[in-house]
């Protein structure tokens, strides 16, 4: 079983070859959502427990770029003194810091609830 290349044209749509010297090619996927301010964010901050009896805090919501929302869970991890990541929409901080990171959120003026039981 060997290594197997990972094909970077794969995404390419609709042209197979072009003679244009400036032609770029399109890929699906591309578009990232524009950031929305923090008194336009809506977050809901969560309390998902992992496997093990492990206990995490969970913010969904996030409207932004990828690189964005790794900022702010790059910030919140800091502040809460624990690890944690940040993709597809949700940061994830490590223990019950709903407090914590619901006094930040409000003092960097999001919009942000407890949410859950």
């Amino acid at each position: 079983m060997g290594r197997q290349k990972k094909n970077k044209f794969k995404n390419r749509e609709g042209v197979v070859y072009s003679t244009s010297d400036d032609f770029e090619y399109s890929y699906e996927g591309g578009e990232e959502e524009e950031t929305l301010e923090p008194s336009e964010q809506d977050l809901r901050i969560w309390l998902d427990r992992k496997g093990g009896g492990k206990i995490a805090t969970v913010i969904k919501g996030f409207v932004g770029t990828e690189e964005d929302l790794k900022s702010l869970g790059k910030e919140l991890k800091s502040k809460c003194g624990v690890g944690g990541s940040a993709k597809n929409g949700e940061i994830i901080i490590q223990g019950d810091n709903r407090d914590k990171v619901e006094k930040y959120l409000t003092e960097k003026g999001y919009s942000a609830k407890k949410a859950g039981g």
